[in-house]
């Protein structure tokens, strides 16, 4: 991880959206930027808390591991979003590691500066609160799912929440890249059953893939898939 020579715009990021405006100056005082390259580690599982992370360009997966030498991916997190958020509670460690998927700027705050500004920014502290509710529903809905749901109903709910996420470019292709071991991880199944899955529905017509980026062709029919499995 290097420092960054570009400073965040005190504008974009969940915090500097939600905070008071005569606590920017506290921000841009504590703050640190840095920027991760592909592959790189903002912080591991197990490690002790020491700060809070916002994304201001770049994708990054958090993921946890899983059975013996797997891991599963919990989230991904684009521009404006937090990381690092998950290890703040009684133990204070990271319950979940965070490495960037492409070539990532963020910003850093200590632990005492967030706890302070969870203090004084009431607004940002209700949004935090119902973010942490949101996380929480969708962590048990993804549970329930590994669960019950079958591996092509998980797959077609992935692609239709990554779509949703972040997006499709001018080309209609989800605006992100995407490995298939990283959809493996992320739909709690083998490389070889998510290449199998993505094959089928290739082969169906309802998605079409140029090297890792995805386009969903067929919506309607991806969501029925989900909706079936459900």
């Amino acid at each position: 991880m290097k420092k960054d020579k570009h400073d965040c715009d005190l504008q974009s990021c969940m915090l500097c959206k939600l905070c008071i405006p005569a606590w920017k100056p506290a921000i841009a005082a504590h703050r640190k930027s840095f920027t991760l390259k592909k592959g790189q580690m903002l912080f591991r599982e197990g490690e002790p808390v020491n700060g809070i992370y916002f994304v201001n360009a770049g994708k990054v997966k958090v993921h946890k591991h899983w059975g013996e030498e797997k891991e599963l991916i919990v989230r991904f997190a684009e521009e404006g979003d937090i990381v690092g958020h998950r290890g703040v509670g009684s133990e204070m460690v990271y319950p979940v590691s965070a490495t960037a998927l492409e070539t990532v700027d963020l910003c850093f705050i200590d632990l005492a500066f967030f706890q302070a500004t969870l203090k004084v920014n009431h607004e940002f502290l209700h949004a935090l609160m119902m973010f942490y509710a949101s996380e929480l529903q969708e962590s048990e809905k993804n549970m329930r799912n590994l669960v019950h749901m079958p591996v092509k109903g998980r797959i077609a709910h992935a692609l239709l929440i990554l779509q949703k996420k972040f997006g499709t470019n001018g080309d209609g292709y989800i605006n992100m890249t995407l490995s298939r071991q990283d959809l493996a991880s992320y739909t709690g199944t083998t490389y070889e059953t998510a290449f199998r899955i993505m094959s089928e529905l290739i082969q169906e017509d309802i998605i079409a893939i140029s090297g890792k980026s995805i386009v969903v062709k067929d919506p309607a029919r991806l969501a029925l898939l989900e909706a079936d499995a459900g």
